[in-house]
């Protein structure tokens, strides 16, 4: 079984973690986030030299500011933007594995599966790490299988993340731990827990993707063997004075 792609990782993530509303215009493709961040939020270009004014006006009229994602192969797009000034924005990373490697049997009652939707407490707990309703809205809207999972510690909640599958991938979403419940392998627990709900979908890989500044999970994520795949990064217009975006 071959390592996922940067095509296939980029169709999962947009098939697990879905937009509000796609509207398509020549040259692009316009995300309504809902608020949702900016997974949701980016417009990305359908053909190699797209109209910017007219991405830029697509977005305005959702009263979002300007956000592209920027793919392996866009170089031109890149400069582009940032000739208008767009500034990059939070490179991401896509690390990868194997479902039947990642899925080994965590430790008695330290993780639970819980179908969607989650518990009172795990929204508690995506709260904290400032995952809000209008994240779990994403969630929710995501039409595949989908799964919650509540990680425990000393028979308390401490931490949950949300999965879905996406073709042969399984992407694992907002994974957050309790602060004063960290470093009680509370996050690889849910990592393996996810592992084991992906191989019962008959999904092969398991994937996450992570910003490149987030060192404490990509070493986790390297910890669990999982590799890097490819990335994107964003560009993003800065806001004038008084302009906001959703």
């Amino acid at each position: 079984m071959n390592e996922p792609g940067i095509a296939a990782l980029l169709a999962a993530s947009e098939a697990t973690w879905p937009a509000a509303r796609i509207i398509e215009l020549p040259g692009w493709r316009i995300r309504d986030g809902a608020g949702g961040g900016q997974r949701v939020s980016a417009a990305s270009a359908t053909t190699g030299r797209p109209a910017i004014a007219a991405m830029e006006a697509a977005q305005a009229a959702l009263g979002q500011v300007p956000l592209v994602m920027i793919r392996p192969g866009e170089e031109a797009l890149d400069t582009a933007l940032a000739a208008r000034g767009y500034e990059i924005r939070d490179p991401v990373m896509f690390y990868a594995g194997r479902v039947e490697d990642l899925a080994t049997i965590p430790p008695p009652l330290s993780v639970f599966e819980v179908p969607w939707p989650p518990m009172r407490v795990q929204e508690e707990i995506w709260e904290q790490g400032g995952v809000g309703r209008a994240r779990l809205a994403v969630m929710d809207r995501a039409g595949g299988a989908k799964c919650t999972i509540l990680g425990r510690v000393r028979e308390h909640p401490a931490g949950t993340a949300f999965v879905a599958a996406g073709g042969e991938i399984a992407m694992l979403h907002a994974l957050e731990v309790a602060p004063h419940l960290r470093r009680a392998g509370t996050a690889a627990n849910i990592m393996r827990g996810a592992a084991l709900w992906a191989r019962s979908q008959g999904v092969g890989w398991l994937a996450v993707a992570v910003t490149e500044a987030n060192r404490a999970a990509r070493a986790l994520y390297s910890s669990l063997c999982m590799r890097p795949c490819g990335g994107y990064h964003y560009r993003g217009k800065v806001p004038a004075p008084g302009e906001s975006g959703g």
